[in-house]
C-alpha cells in the first residue's frame, strides 16, 4: 500500500458539538480526577473540562475519519493500518460546559517514516463567537505504507522535544490501571475502538488481550503534573505533547516519571515518561507546558 504526499492541504468536513456537564465530568471520572474543578458545580467560577477532554471532543472526526476525508482518488484502506503515534493539543482557554464547539480539520501533513507513513491532522476547534479554544495535532503511523514522494509538510507539525530520561526524576508516581479500566474510559468518553475492550478483536489483530487507551494514559500523567505543578489549576496548562511508543495491559500499573522544569519565557516545560508494567516506555518524549502566573478555572 502506498500514498502520496499531495493529499496535505486537504480540508476535512467541519463538526458542530454542543459540550455538556455530564460529558466533562464523565470524563474526569473515566480518569479518576477528583479535582473539584471538574467536579463542583458550586464553585463560583463553575465547572471546567479537563484539559484532555479535548481528544473526545475530535474523536467523532477520527473515529470516521474517511467520512470527514472526502477526497477523490485518497486510498482509504490504508487508514486501517494506522496507529495513535504522536499527540500535540494546544490550549488557548478551557472547555466548560455549555459550550457550542465547531471543528475544523485539514490535513497538515504526509511524511515517510522508518516504520511506514505518518500522516498528521490539524484539528482547530472553535467556540460559537469564533475564537479558537485548542489547537489538536494527532499523528497518525500507517505501518508498511510507502510514501511515493519525499512527503510534504514536515514544517506544520509541532517539535516534540526530547529530554534524557536517564537522569534521576524530579518526581515519579505510580497508579494502578484496573481491568476494567479501559472499558471505564471507552463508557464515559465514547472513545470507542476495539482493541481496548474486545478481546476476541485483540487477538484477531495480534495482541495478547485488550490494552488501555493511549489517550488515558496520558491523562493519568497529565491529571499528576496538573495536581503537582499547577495546584490543581488546569488554566495553567498550556500545552501537551507526546509520542505514543508502547502498550499499557490493564491489571498492571504505570510509572509516571517527571523530569524537572524548563523555562521558557512566561512558562516552563515539564518532561515526563510514562513506563507500563514491563518497565517499557508506554509514552515518550512528553511534555506539557505549564504558565508560571496563574490560570482562568
Amino acid at each position: 500500500m502506498e500514498i502520496s504526499s499531495g493529499f496535505v492541504g486537504a480540508v476535512l468536513k467541519p463538526l458542530e458539538t454542543e459540550i455538556t456537564w455530564r460529558r466533562t465530568t464523565n470524563y474526569a471520572a473515566a480518569t479518576g480526577d477528583a479535582n473539584p474543578r471538574y467536579l463542583d458545580d458550586g464553585r463560583d467560577k463553575g465547572i471546567v473540562a479537563p484539559p484532555m477532554f479535548s481528544v473526545a471532543v475530535t474523536w467523532p472526526v477520527s473515529e470516521r475519519i474517511w467520512e470527514y476525508l472526502d477526497i477523490p482518488g485518497f486510498p482509504y484502506e490504508i487508514l486501517l493500518t494506522q496507529v495513535h503515534y504522536t499527540e500535540h493539543l494546544r490550549f488557548y482557554r478551557l472547555i466548560v460546559p455549555g459550550d457550542r464547539l465547531s471543528i475544523q480539520g485539514r490535513v497538515a501533513a504526509i511524511v515517510p517514516h522508518k516504520a511506514g507513513t505518518l500522516m498528521t491532522l490539524r484539528y482547530d476547534v472553535y467556540d460559537a463567537a469564533g475564537a479558537l479554544v485548542f489547537t489538536e495535532h494527532i499523528g497518525g503511523l500507517m505501518r508498511g505504507v510507502i510514501c511515493t514522494d519525499g512527503g510534504a509538510g514536515a514544517e506544520n507539525i509541532p517539535v516534540i522535544r526530547p529530554k534524557d530520561d536517564q537522569e534521576a526524576p524530579l518526581w515519579q508516581a505510580a497508579i494502578p490501571v484496573s481491568r476494567e479500566a479501559p472499558f471505564i474510559y471507552d463508557g464515559c468518553t465514547n472513545i470507542c475502538f476495539p482493541i481496548h475492550t474486545s478481546v476476541r478483536f485483540a487477538r484477531q489483530v495480534g495482541l495478547p488481550g485488550i490494552i488501555y487507551q493511549g489517550t488515558a494514559a496520558l491523562a493519568l500523567a497529565v491529571r499528576e503534573v496538573t495536581d503537582r505543578e499547577t495546584g490543581g489549576d488546569p488554566g495553567r496548562i498550556e500545552s501537551i505533547s507526546c509520542r505514543f511508543t508502547g502498550m499499557v495491559t490493564p491489571g498492571g500499573e504505570i510509572r509516571v516519571h517527571a523530569y524537572g522544569h524548563f523555562p521558557r519565557g512566561d512558562h516552563a516545560d515539564i518532561h515526563f515518561t510514562v513506563f507500563n508494567s514491563e518497565g517499557k516506555k508506554a509514552i515518550s518524549d512528553g511534555v506539557v507546558a505549564v504558565a508560571l502566573c496563574r490560570g482562568n478555572s
